[in-house]
């Protein structure tokens, strides 16, 4: 049984998509259509339908759930504690420090690692 409910909210949710798609594709035809007409008419059609599309995307189950999680997220933004300028930069200059430092290990690493493979090893050099 809640399987089938499952497929029949999916069905709903599938139709609500398919019905904004053509309202934007209906708006985008009339905004075309209208070519004769001024532009402030032809751009309250275009987006007037995708405002219309946007609402009906809004209202299905699916654009709830949707709005919901983004004003979860946005609440959960206003509780982040950002940091300084000053640490910011701080922590920029450690950053850019150990890069350097490891940087400076590798090259040392690898000019060891050649030097035993090609000089004691080989006897290239």
């Amino acid at each position: 049984m809640s399987q089938q409910t499952a497929s029949n909210s999916e069905e709903k949710s599938s139709w609500v998509i398919w019905l904004a798609a053509l309202v934007v594709v209906a708006a985008l035809v009339l905004y075309y259509t209208l070519a004769d007409q001024s532009l402030v008419i032809r751009l309250a059609v275009l987006f007037g339908g995708i405002a219309a599309a946007v609402l009906i995307v809004a209202i299905s189950p699916d654009g709830r759930r949707f709005i919901a999680y983004s004003k979860d997220s946005w609440y959960e933004v206003k509780k982040v504690v950002w940091p300084t300028r000053k640490e910011t930069n701080q922590m920029t200059l450690v950053v850019f420090g150990f890069v350097l430092v490891m940087s400076l290990f590798l090259w040392i690493a690898d000019k060891l690692i050649e030097w035993l493979v090609f000089s004691v090893f080989l006897g290239w050099k």
